[in-house]
């Protein structure tokens, strides 16, 4: 399956093909028409039942007295760092087994868009004549091009689909799980992978993954969106300094009350996996999974009857962490438009559905990114309208 971040390859490339008809005996009924249904971000409210019934066991109070100070840890390569957040994350990834962190540096950042950022300035020289150039293979990741572009940096430049740059020359690629680097020289290549969908609950757990520099994000993890907190795993400790550097002369460290929120979550969700007592609730991971699979039956049921969609098929494979095979849940669905339609998110805005157009992800407007994280009820409003495209294009 295409997916931005999750398991991203060109869908132009993918066997996109209708889903097999089958019958809704209960078509949805709304009486919200006229919403308009943001599903144009990742915005991860889906997990928000989940953490209602766990709040008593992650709150955290927080004194006046306490991070009054900009720094966390001095001896610390990362000095904004909280040493607990350092832990849980540490603790996490052992736990999913799917990022090698020993020997490596961790850099918090405010959200993973920070980090991109930072990695920019830390893989780019300034002694270089001209900027660096960064490519990633579309669909990409959105806010790639338009971080770039917004900043007009003189040390890098945006330089488009990985899979088309042909320049004898340095570049910086950004690599979205699981998708496989589209190297062009060893040597002048500079690989940064971004790593925030490499969750259990979105895709199978395939690999520990060990490489120079990766990013992962709370939002995706856990689905805090709103603690802007990312992380940074970097091999080589120039590059950490002057990721942090960047931290530095940007934002001078990181909310340590978003850090310590974070911490206790994380440790949350480490804990009732690694509890041996009796099962108190469904574990997190397991939780989200079951939750994306089902929306993910009842889409593809949707699409194949309303004959203006169709989805790319998903990819399946070993979990090392859930010690089983199963088809990939992305978090997005990358939809496209059938019968003549050129526009996709042009089409799915006069349904009352606001998408992601491909061109903005480097891929023909045909295509369109549909958020498959928002609440139940404004998923169940987009199936009705997805389902009523059926009519409106008969």
């Amino acid at each position: 399956m295409v997916t931005l971040q999750g398991e991203a390859s060109d869908p132009a490339n993918q066997n996109w093909l209708p889903c097999a008809n089958v019958t809704i005996t209960n078509p949805l009924i709304t009486d919200s028409s006229n919403l308009i249904l943001r599903l144009e971000m990742g915005d991860p409210k889906l997990f928000v039942p989940y953490w209602k019934m766990m709040s008593d066991k992650c709150s955290v109070v927080i004194e006046g007295w306490k991070f009054m100070s900009h720094e966390s840890d001095a001896s610390n390569v990362c000095q904004y760092l909280l040493p607990e957040l350092g832990d849980a994350i540490k603790r996490i990834h052992s736990l999913v087994h799917n990022a090698a962190i020993q020997d490596k540096h961790i850099i918090v950042g405010t959200g993973s868009t920070q980090l991109f950022h930072a990695a920019w300035f830390a893989l780019s020289s300034s002694d270089s004549v001209r900027p660096i150039n960064i490519v990633s293979a579309a669909p990409f990741y959105s806010l790639y091009l338009d971080g770039v572009k917004a900043l007009r940096s003189g040390l890098y430049q945006w330089a488009g689909d990985a899979a088309t740059y042909d320049k004898d020359e340095p570049y910086i690629e950004m690599v979205t799980s699981q998708n496989n680097p589209v190297v062009r020289s060893a040597s002048q290549g500079k690989l940064i992978h971004d790593f925030a969908y490499y969750w259990p609950q979105y895709t199978p757990i395939t690999h520990h993954a060990d490489h120079d520099l990766m990013l992962f994000t709370f939002s995706k993890c856990t689905g805090h969106a709103g603690s802007r907190i990312g992380w940074a795993i970097v091999k080589d400790i120039e590059v950490a300094k002057k990721m942090v550097h960047f931290i530095q002369v940007s934002t001078i460290g990181v909310s340590k009350e978003s850090q310590i929120r974070a911490a206790k979550i994380l440790g949350v969700v480490c804990d009732s996996y690694q509890s041996l007592g009796p099962k108190e609730s469904e574990h997190f991971f397991d939780y989200g999974k079951r939750l994306l699979r089902e929306r993910w039956d009842r889409m593809r049921q949707v699409i194949g009857q309303c004959e203006v969609f169709t989805v790319a098929k998903p990819s399946s494979a070993y979990c090392n962490f859930t010690k089983e095979s199963f088809e990939t849940n992305s978090a997005f669905a990358w939809v496209k438009c059938e019968g003549g339609i050129e526009d996709c998110g042009t089409y799915l805005k006069n349904l009352g559905i606001l998408a992601r157009p491909g061109r903005l992800f480097g891929v023909g407007p045909e295509f369109a990114r549909i958020s498959m994280l928002s609440t139940n009820d404004e998923f169940d409003e987009l199936l009705t309208r997805l389902l009523n495209a059926r009519r409106e294009y008969n």
